[in-house]
């Protein structure tokens, strides 16, 4: 996986997924060539040599491309897509997808997120912060982003995620909960209409619930780690994009585990968020493959 990312005026990304079997490289290159572009990048990878799922990240560079744009969607669905029943889509690299970020107390994630778009090294364009508490406010709005504050009145989720939709729905492409402490329902998911992004420690499902660096100091656990995964309908059970671990020891007390976790919790979902503006990260099922 290639850690730079590739942007600039006539770049394309071209996903593809479709059943295994030859020929498709060689469909796929003959008709960018025949388009005019130039390959700069293609990763591929199918998940069995019989029978498998063929999956492919093509970047590619081809003058004029947001005018000829409609002609290669043109081409790789009749050209392509049929013949090998491809699931496809096609992306411009320098037009960045539009995120919002949803948090709630808790600042490291969020904060992060923040200062690397603010440092270019994020691809996207934050449209909003979105928070069930209004204490994150003044430090989001130091950013030049807008917040916006929608508690959770008398336990009435259902209308706070009725405004969540509302400003969220035809404005981003993606949303990342960065330590938003609320459960999403299944029926804000099948709205939304875009992917989510959430973030949690890798102690679960072994430290369910509350204080679970005080339950990790109790159980001695030697590794303290992170995990970024799609949200679905199963609770912490989505496709894992990203995960990393940190060692520790028995010396440590909670309040370091709580700051180790943090730190792990930056980076893997920083790199989760980074990896999915890029379109390097492929769902299969409930895996992921990540180019």
């Amino acid at each position: 996986m290639s850690s730079s990312t590739t942007q600039g005026q006539d770049i394309a990304r071209l996903i593809i997924s479709c059943p295994d079997q030859p020929g498709i490289v060689a469909a796929v290159s003959e008709l960018i060539s025949e388009l005019g572009g130039n390959i700069i990048s293609l990763d591929q990878y199918s998940t069995g040599v019989e029978g498998g799922r063929f999956f492919q990240r093509t970047v590619f560079h081809l003058p004029g491309l947001v005018a000829a744009k409609p002609q290669v969607e043109a081409a790789v669905e009749e050209r392509l897509a049929q013949r090998f029943a491809m699931e496809w889509s096609l992306t411009e690299a320098d037009k960045p997808k539009r995120v919002a970020i949803f948090a709630s107390k808790t600042d490291h994630c969020l904060l992060d997120l923040l200062w690397r778009h603010r440092r270019g090294e994020l691809p996207m364009e934050i449209a909003m912060v979105v928070s069930n508490h209004p204490g994150l406010a003044e430090d989001v709005r130091t950013f030049g982003i807008p917040f916006v504050h929608v508690p959770v009145v008398n336990g009435d989720k259902a209308a706070a995620e009725a405004q969540h939709l509302e400003l969220l729905q035809g404005n981003v492409d993606f949303v990342v909960l960065a330590r938003y402490m609320q459960i999403i329902s299944e029926d804000f998911l099948e709205r939304v209409g875009v992917p989510i992004i959430n973030i949690h420690h890798s102690f679960l499902p072994a430290f369910i619930g509350a204080g679970p660096y005080q339950k990790a100091k109790d159980r001695g656990v030697k590794l303290i780690g992170a995990t970024a995964h799609y949200v679905t309908e199963d609770l912490d059970e989505g496709p894992i994009i990203e995960q990393d671990v940190i060692r520790v020891s028995h010396a440590d007390e909670v309040a370091q585990l709580t700051r180790y976790g943090a730190d792990v919790e930056r980076s893997v979902l920083s790199r989760a968020v980074k990896w999915h503006c890029e379109d390097r990260v492929l769902r299969n099922g409930n895996t992921t493959i990540v180019f």
